[in-house]
């Protein structure tokens, strides 16, 4: 339950403004399928101008906005560091959450209550509030800083950040590293991605012979969709087992999943259709070989049978990783910056795709990072939530990293 009156007043009076600052972030409604950018750009905005940073506006299509804030550096002739987020979130089931999903509802133990606390507001509060107290503190560094908050990551990021990578604006940015967004762990330790799978949705088509639903109709649709469907899920299962034999060596990122996420067909109970669809889901493990595993996908089509076809709703074509070697002078910064904190980080492949695909494919290292510890991996759940105390720390985190990365030296 929510905090009692008393101690809610007792809170709102000793509450942390950045964690003010957070929840009303949180209330802004930008939930598709009609988000509120409107409402996220004046706060934004606002934000900016109360820290002294210069922002703009930059509509990459029609009603998607990239609000874009700059912490110029002592030497703006440098390559720059982008700290990326985005701004929308997925939608939500209210009958499933404890309190309403966009009143950021604080409880007594200091959750609060959201869509969008780890799905991942929380990141572009802790760089702005990072960025507060190190100008209080009168710090600024070598290299500049773009905050960019980008539309759409939640639905591809068509119109988003790929509209804003493409844009002049971006261009003029001279981005040489970017963080954005990571996962929460539920044990003490900090997971970081370095890559990601390589989202694959498809679409396919069977065709068969119609007639009536009384007769055993030969070489229908349905006879060929269900043959489609045990291949997918066939090679779904062996990558389940390889990942529960792998003893924990192997993490879900480090697989190919298969889901069928779709499935179409039929006019009526009493007709047998002429055509039926089915549709998959599939994130690629970078390690997999392109173009070997679509032929994988041809060879389980002409086993199903004649007449089947196939089209991609999706097909990212780019399996970069960003180096965690200690040699590469944006990691080295980065992890030692963290182990000099005292934190354990696990190096992971996202198993899910962000906008970080988008920078990685243009050349630009990208490593996803949200700082929550000890905390469950909540993203499009219900009841997602963060705790006060975790939100916090991660704010003196990026103290700490932003430092390391703005004084980055390459030779």
């Amino acid at each position: 339950m929510p905090e009692a009156d008393g101690l809610a007043a007792k809170r709102s009076k000793t509450e942390d403004p950045a964690v003010t600052k957070f929840r009303d972030y949180l209330r802004i409604r930008t939930v598709h399928p009609d988000p509120d950018y409107a409402g996220a750009v004046v706060f934004l905005q606002h934000y900016a101008d109360e820290l002294g940073l210069p922002s703009k506006v930059i509509e990459v299509h029609p009603g998607k906005p990239v609000v874009l804030m700059t912490w110029e550096g002592q030497d703006p002739t440098l390559p720059t560091i982008l700290l990326n987020s985005h701004t929308d979130v997925v939608p939500v089931f209210p009958e499933h959450w404890c309190c309403e999903p966009f009143s950021a509802d604080k409880m007594e133990n200091g959750d609060i209550y959201a869509r969008g606390t780890q799905d991942m507001k929380c990141c572009g509060i802790w760089y702005l509030e990072a960025i507060r107290r190190l100008k209080a503190e009168g710090k600024r560094f070598q290299r500049t800083f773009h905050l960019s908050f980008v539309p759409d990551e939640e639905i591809g990021g068509k119109l988003g950040m790929m509209k804003f990578i493409e844009h002049p604006e971006f261009q003029a940015l001279n981005v040489a590293f970017a963080l954005d967004e990571g996962l929460a762990n539920p044990l003490d330790e900090y997971t970081v991605f370095y890559g990601e799978r390589a989202p694959w949705w498809v679409r396919v088509k069977c065709t068969g012979n119609p007639g009536h639903g009384s007769r055993f109709i030969e070489n229908t649709a349905a006879e060929k969709v269900q043959k489609v469907i045990n291949s997918f899920l066939a090679f779904r299962a062996e990558e389940k087992a390889k990942l529960q034999k792998s003893g924990g060596c192997l993490t879900l990122g480090d697989v190919t999943t298969v889901n069928l996420t779709m499935l179409e067909g039929g006019v009526a109970y009493n007709v047998v259709p002429m055509e039926m669809y089915a549709g998959f889901d599939i994130r690629i493990a970078p390690t997999e070989d392109f173009e070997e595993f679509e032929r994988k996908i041809q060879s389980w089509l002409a086993a199903a049978g004649e007449g089947i076809t196939y089209e991609f709703i999706q097909k990212f074509d780019d399996q970069t990783c960003t180096s965690t070697d200690k040699s590469d002078p944006w990691w080295n910064a980065f992890s030692t910056a963290c182990e000099n904190m005292g934190m354990k980080l696990k190096l992971e492949i996202f198993p899910a795709a962000t906008d970080s695909r988008l920078l990685r494919k243009i050349g630009l290292p990208a490593i996803g990072f949200s700082p929550m510890n000890l905390t469950p991996i909540l993203l499009h759940d219900h009841n997602e939530f963060l705790n006060e105390d975790v939100f916090l720390k991660g704010i003196g985190i990026y103290c700490n990293i932003l430092p390391a990365l703005g004084n980055v030296k390459i030779s």
